[in-house]
């Protein structure tokens, strides 16, 4: 018997699909939504990590230091500024009991010296301004008052920074200047506190810094002679172990150079020489 011829099997060509420019319009404009998205992604991450610069500061600085912050800010993209103010004593207690802070700037070489003593600082400080103290009263003033020596009076609500704030002490040096003996309602932790409760009429009179008047047009400043007997020197150091101590240090440059024309526009004085 004759044997079957083999057969090959038919093989039916495969067709490749054709791609429609449509198509590959459709196919590139996907790539490239999902591209952007990456990209996207990743500049909210970037914005998400930006750096923050942590600034301590006297509550008397709190005009000029917000102005700079936004100056900074815009000189260093992508750098969040955040202040805290408060009574200089409190803000270094504050650091010595462990808060984190990148710069610290006191109302007085006082509160400075204690950061330096704890070790907290990073570098010599340096002087930035001056200030002096003036009596603060209500708007009419009320009580009368024309000088220091009236502050003694026994029907007076009188209140004063307390003698560990910077203008605490500097109230003590005047009165005794003066040879007045003052007697406060209250002692404050800070003098935006004391220019708070003269501002409400809850005081007839306090003692706050120069500046602290001229930011504002809610109390009236009565100056008196015997305030040169306590300048207070403000300064501004770096905080040991910050984590952004360049940006520190550009901050500190900032007060101490165009922030000089700053401080001068709210009434500070000018560093000792």
């Amino acid at each position: 018997m004759t044997p079957r011829p083999r057969t090959t099997p038919r093989t039916t060509p495969r067709t490749t699909p054709r791609t429609t420019p449509l198509a590959t319009l459709l196919a590139t404009l996907l790539t490239l939504g999902l591209l952007a998205g990456v990209l996207t992604g990743c500049g909210t991450s970037e914005e998400a990590d930006g750096q923050t610069l942590t600034v301590f500061a006297a509550s008397s600085l709190t005009g000029v230091f917000e102005d700079l912050e936004e100056q900074f800010e815009a000189e260093h993209p992508g750098v969040d500024v955040r202040l805290s103010f408060g009574g200089s004593a409190d803000l270094v207690a504050q650091l010595r009991e462990g808060a984190r802070a990148d710069v610290f700037a006191s109302a007085d070489a006082e509160s400075m010296d204690d950061l330096v003593a704890a070790g907290l600082t990073a570098g010599d400080p340096r002087e930035i301004a001056t200030n002096t103290l003036v009596i603060a009263v209500p708007p009419g003033n009320p009580a009368g008052i024309e000088d220091l020596t009236d502050l003694d009076a026994d029907d007076l609500a009188l209140v004063l920074c307390a003698p560990e704030v910077p203008c605490g002490r500097a109230a003590a040096r005047v009165a005794a200047a003066a040879d007045v003996d003052l007697s406060p309602l209250s002692e404050e932790q800070s003098v935006s506190d004391v220019l708070a409760k003269v501002r409400t009429g809850e005081a007839d009179a306090g003692l706050v810094y120069v500046t602290d008047v001229a930011a504002g047009d809610s109390v009236r400043g009565i100056a008196f002679d015997e305030s040169d007997a306590a300048v207070n020197h403000y300064e501004i150091a770096i905080v040991a172990g910050s984590e952004q101590a360049d940006l520190a240090a550009d901050w500190a440059d900032l007060v101490l150079g165009a922030g000089r024309r700053t401080l001068t526009d709210a009434g500070f004085g000018a560093p000792a020489e």
